[in-house]
């Protein structure tokens, strides 16, 4: 039924098809006998996926990327389909329209997505008022904070410090996007300097994790750089990879916007890669970027990602991806003699640095293993270490 279901979506214009499913997680999701229906499909609980990271609770390393769940309208909805974390956003100050339609472009060949958005979102005024509704939310909330287009480069630092300030009271943790292709000049703000400044920024608001979110596009040198630079000014993680402007990667594509999904895969993998051998065990790592399948995901925690997200995929694969993901996680780590995800984060580095500590154990801990656990389908979700029982959101 759901994949006829997303077969059809995907004969809609991608943005009417995802008002569809904007309509159905916000209005449908609020039912409780589509809550449990939901759960029981969707949402897999295995003690040996659960993880703490910077003293929040996951239930299992799969994400949501930033981008489909702009203004927080549809968190109650996701939550059902077994995610470990949302990202919402991107959020800007101000509200702002975005880039005139169409703006996005399906390759379904290639399981791929073209997207010229631009960050279109309510402003941060209208987004916290639907935050409020949700507040506390039963899994750790990300919130993707941007630039607005119309603001002028000197004037960056404040567009981002406002528009944090106003969503300080609802984020687990904060991501500061400089690396969307999509807003003009905002790539140039990937520079040290920048960086700098705004990182030390945003430490200074708060406590809770910061993340930067970064393109695949820099020069190796440059991305390397501005990441220890993040670091130096207090910033918890690095979010690896926004979408690509390399249009060769996919034929056909137009010369404008960010190319996501399988066509990004090998390249946000490689520039990952090179990440993990310079910071793996320094900082917190998330990967993203053409992650469809439980193979992939895999991967990517065994380079070194703490945390992994998925955006494409899940428009092609449709809601059954998390699950899928999370139960072929688990029978990768049984071949390999895992017990605990926290034993497959970064086990491909540790095999070529057999003496390596880790600096930032003491904010990651371990979740007691518990075998045979996998079929629990409840909502009981922790959040900062606290139990709060979500099966009615």
């Amino acid at each position: 039924m759901l994949e006829k279901i997303s077969s059809l979506l995907l004969k809609l214009q991608p943005e009417n098809a995802h008002s569809v499913v904007e309509f159905c997680l916000r209005n449908l999701a609020v039912l409780p006998i589509v809550q449990d229906i939901l759960a029981h499909n969707f949402v897999l609980r295995d003690s040996r996926l659960a993880n703490t990271l910077l003293d929040l609770s996951f239930d299992n390393p799969v994400g949501l990327a930033a981008g489909f769940d702009k203004n927080a309208t549809m968190c109650r909805g996701l939550s059902l389909l077994g995610f470990g974390f949302l990202e919402i956003g991107t959020i800007t100050q101000n509200p702002q329209s975005g880039n005139p339609k169409p703006r996005i472009f399906r390759f379904l060949q290639e399981r791929s997505l073209q997207n010229c958005m631009g960050f279109n979102n309510q402003g941060v005024q209208n987004v916290t008022k639907h935050l409020q509704s949700i507040t506390p939310f039963c899994l750790p909330l990300g919130i993707n904070i941007g630039k607005n287009k119309i603001i002028a480069q000197d004037d960056s630092l404040r567009n981002y410090e406002n528009a944090l300030k106003g969503l300080l009271a609802y984020g687990d943790y904060f991501v500061l996007n400089v690396s969307s292709p999509n807003t003009p000049q905002l790539r140039d703000l990937q520079n040290k300097e920048f960086i700098g400044s705004l990182c030390n920024m945003a430490r200074s608001y708060t406590d809770k994790p910061i993340f930067i979110k970064l393109s695949p596009d820099m020069h190796t040198q440059d991305l390397l750089e501005v990441i220890q630079q993040a670091i130096d000014n207090g910033v918890s993680g690095i979010i690896a990879t926004n979408t690509t402007t390399n249009y060769s990667l996919l034929q056909g594509s137009k010369e404008e916007g960010g190319i996501s999904g399988e066509a990004l895969r090998e390249y946000a993998k490689d520039v990952f890669r090179t990440i993990t051998k310079e910071f793996f065990g320094k900082t917190l790592l998330i990967s993203v970027g053409g992650i469809s399948n439980a193979q992939e995901a895999y991967e990517r925690l065994k380079m070194g990602a703490s945390l992994i997200q998925v955006y494409t995929g899940l428009i092609y694969e449709g809601p059954g991806l998390i699950r899928d993901i999370n139960l072929g996680i688990l029978g990768l780590m049984s071949q390999d003699g895992f017990e605990h995800i926290s034993q497959v984060i970064g086990s491909d580095y540790r095999k070529t640095h057999e003496n390596l500590t880790n600096p930032i154990e003491s904010k990651i801990s371990r979740t007691p293993t518990k075998k045979n656990s996998t079929q629990d389908s409840s909502l009981q979700t922790k959040r900062r270490a606290k139990t709060r029982n979500h099966t009615r959101i």
